[in-house]
C-alpha cells in the first residue's frame, strides 16, 4: 500500500534553505515518477520538481537553479534541496508519485499523494 510521508518543512529566512524528504515504507516506487508539488493558500497546487525511474529530472521555472530534486532507491525516500527560499516559496508541500505512463502530467490525476509539509519563509 503507498504511504507518502513528508518531512523536512519549517520556517526560516529568505535565503535559507531546507531539505525536504519523502518515504515510503509500504511500496516501492523505483519505476514511478516522483515529484514535489506545492500550493499556497489561494493558489492552485503546482508542480515544483520531477524525477522519473531513469533519475531525469524537470523543474518549474521559479525553482531552476535553487531547488534539486533526488532520490535515494535503497532507501525508498525522495528529497528536494531547496537553497536560496524566497517568501513566495511559501507553501504545503506535497510528495507525488506516479506511474511512467502518466507521469504527474495531470495534477488531477496523480495516483499517489503525502500529507504535505509546511515551508514558510520570512522576509
Amino acid at each position: 500500500q503507498v504511504q507518502l510521508v513528508e518531512s523536512g518543512g519549517g520556517s526560516v529566512q529568505s535565503g535559507g534553505s531546507l531539505r525536504l524528504s519523502c518515504a515510503d515504507s509500504g511500496y516501492t516506487h523505483s519505476n514511478d515518477c516522483m515529484g514535489w508539488f506545492r500550493q499556497a493558500p489561494g493558489k492552485e497546487r503546482e508542480g515544483v520538481a520531477a524525477i522519473d525511474s531513469d533519475g531525469s529530472t524537470s523543474y518549474a521555472h521559479s525553482v531552476k537553479g535553487r531547488f534539486t530534486i533526488s532520490k535515494d532507491n535503497a532507501k525508498n525516500t525522495l528529497y528536494l534541496q531547496m537553497h536560496t527560499l524566497k517568501p513566495e516559496d511559501s507553501a504545503m508541500y506535497y510528495c507525488a508519485a506516479d506511474p511512467p505512463t502518466t507521469c504527474l502530467g495531470n495534477v488531477a490525476e496523480v495516483r499517489s499523494w503525502g500529507q504535505g509539509t509546511q515551508v514558510t519563509v520570512s522576509s
